[in-house]
């Protein structure tokens, strides 16, 4: 996820753009950059590091004279943080300036296709394969812009907003759009394009929503917009009454909904383009058939949410691709000795990818020669270069220090590694393949529908906000979705709460239970529904409260708990996906009710750098 703000008219483009572009930092932090049209050519300056980097380069705009620019800060995809790989990126002659946010999934063959036609790349990014495809069609199509775009929106595959500039054509900007926020704003002394409202909210109130497949043609008077055949289309303004400070969070109340709320793009963002031909191709992975059937050990460390998805990942692993896996928390991992046998693989989980425990464990691996892994989230970080294979979650920034989508994401990246194995290794039939990546791709949608129908938890939340204790309990990957909904609700609400293994209650965990007290039973693996209702029933003759999180069909349970919340049906290695969102919203809207600092709870932090 990355910003994109582009600007023409009367003012100064520069220092438009860095405004805009600071109040999209948050979308975006590992590097930016500006292309301006100074009136003889197209001018760039980008840099690694924040926004300030690039402000004091150019003091605060003022060494880029002109009067239309694009600008971009960076959340890496492909490529490193860096100068060669920030935007905007340009053809040859820089004549043809790109802003980019969002994935081309098919550029690998487009770049190798340009390549053969003479084009030659200097960065590692997706984006330098759509201006050198621009500079292609623009040439061979009468150096007509309108025309060049349209061609690049029927090859190229994924979900991605483009701002670009044509020095021929130095008084238009292009604008376009698939799956990835753009907008148009409508200013008094010119119009803007961005990827939010916050960076135009300063110059304007009034915008245009692009849709998919939607190109917009901006000069300092006029708006056009067209269809992806260059076929003229109206479209209507909309008002924006959003204070800045509120629209930095799309509307939202907290960072946290808004990244809750944003998990079924998220998470197939990090599933589709890892689709293919009923197939899965994790480019990035760099490991080969011989590699993944060499593999008879795996060890997974991470810690807190990370270390709970690699819960959920041992039974996934195991029972799909039939190879023993040992989970520790990274804190823990190198201090206990850990046994390391040649053919071992140690994965190591983490959103940002600079998390010390999790990098040690990483360090103490390779230092024993053992091949390393890395899960994370930021192209570039510590463990994604250090790291002998590496796969990454495409969440985008996560500003909430509560994690919710780059967990979701790291869930599903571990679903689909895991299949990758079995299907190398023989465990699983190509029908079988089949039927799980479907199971995936439908994922999104079944998250969307259960965010959609927040009302009920929301609702039941409330009645919980002076709640002391509560217990989470699951058996099997329940109990793995219990971890992670225990560790949502305390550390956002400063509840007590604790999450035990449903078999464990009667070794002590049930002497807890008193009159009142909630209990959150997770019952979604149907070989274990008798088991686990009657745990509920132990709970609740103890005078408990019992919400469930069940399959759809599991109707049965009604007899026993007394809220229960139904997940769509899935398959049983999958469910933590499901069945974390109601405990997400639980979690949020208890906090909410307390009336705390949601996004920043107390004495945490986004990412652990130190011990």
């Amino acid at each position: 996820m990355c910003g994109i703000v582009g600007y023409v008219g009367k003012k100064q483009a520069a220092p438009i753009l860095l405004d805009g572009l600071s109040r999209l930092e948050y979308r975006g932090y590992d590097s930016a950059g500006m292309a301006v049209y100074d009136g003889e050519k197209i001018v760039i300056n980008k840099t690694t590091g924040r926004l300030k980097v690039l402000s004091e380069l150019t003091h605060d705009g003022a060494t880029m004279s002109g009067h239309i620019g694009i600008g971009h800060t960076r959340w890496a995809t492909h490529g490193e943080p860096s100068d060669v790989n920030a935007h905007p990126h340009f053809n040859k002659d820089q004549s043809i300036a790109v802003v980019q946010n969002g994935i081309i999934e098919n550029y690998l063959k487009l770049r190798n296709l340009l390549q053969d036609r003479g084009y030659q790349f200097l960065s590692e990014t997706d984006t330098e394969v759509v201006v050198h495809l621009l500079d292609y069609y623009y040439n061979r199509y009468d150096k007509n812009p309108l025309t060049a775009v349209t061609k690049v929106i029927h090859r190229v595959e994924g979900s991605y907003a483009l701002g670009i500039l044509f020095a021929d054509h130095p008084d238009v900007m292009y604008a376009v759009r698939k799956d990835a926020p753009l907008i148009v704003g409508i200013g008094e002394e010119g119009n803007l394009i961005a990827s939010d409202v916050p960076a135009v909210l300063k110059y304007t109130r009034d915008v245009f929503f692009i849709e998919n497949e939607e190109i917009a043609v901006l000069t300092e008077k006029s708006i056009e917009f067209f269809n992806m055949d260059a076929d003229p289309i109206r479209k209507e303004s909309k008002h924006i009454d959003w204070d800045i400070n509120a629209a930095e969070k799309g509307g939202y109340e907290h960072f946290m909904l808004k990244e809750i709320y944003e998990q079924p793009k998220a998470v197939r963002d990090t599933i589709s383009p890892r689709i293919r031909d009923h197939s899965i191709v994790i480019e990035e992975l760099g490991m080969t058939d011989e590699e993944i059937r060499a593999v008879k050990k795996i060890h997974i460390a991470a810690c807190g949410s990370a270390y709970h998805t690699g819960v959920t990942s041992k039974y996934v692993f195991e029972g799909l691709a039939r190879i023993p896996v040992e989970v520790d928390l990274a804190s823990e991992f190198r201090y206990r000795d850990p046994i390391l046998e040649e053919g071992a693989l140690v994965i190591v989980i983490s959103q940002s990818g600079e998390t010390a425990d999790s990098l040690a464990a990483l360090r103490l691996a390779k230092d024993r020669g053992i091949t390393t892994l890395g899960i994370v989230n930021v192209v570039g970080s510590s463990i994604a270069r250090e790291a002998d294979k590496v796969m990454y979650t495409w969440a985008g920034p996560e500003i909430a220090v509560a994690t919710t989508k780059a967990y979701s994401c790291q869930l599903v990246a571990q679903y689909l590694l895991a299949l990758k194995f079995a299907q190398v290794r023989g465990q699983i039939t190509d029908e079988q393949l089949g039927e799980y990546l479907h199971e995936m791709e439908i994922l999104p949608n079944q998250i969307e529908s259960l965010i959609d129908n927040k009302h009920k938890i929301q609702k039941f939340a409330n009645r919980y906000v002076a709640a002391k204790d509560v217990f989470f309990i699951g058996r099997g990957i329940d109990y793995a979705i219990s971890l992670e909904g225990s560790l949502k609700l305390k550390e956002i609400s400063y509840i007590h709460s604790e999450a035990y293994a449903a078999g464990e209650l009667k070794h002590g965990t049930i002497s807890l239970i008193e009159d009142g007290t909630l209990v959150a039973a997770v019952v979604t693996q149907e070989e274990l529904y008798k088991k686990t209702i009657s745990n509920i029933v132990e709970v609740r003759s103890r005078g408990a409260y019992v919400l469930a999180v069940t399959n759809e069909d599991n109707i049965e349970i009604e007899k026993t708990a007394d809220c229960v919340i139904y997940i769509p049906k899935t398959s049983s290695y999958f469910t933590n996906s499901l069945a974390i969102i109601p405990l997400q919203i639980f979690g949020y809207y208890v906090s909410v009710g307390k009336g705390l600092d949601v996004d920043k709870p107390r004495n945490l932090a986004k990412s652990v750098t130190v011990e």
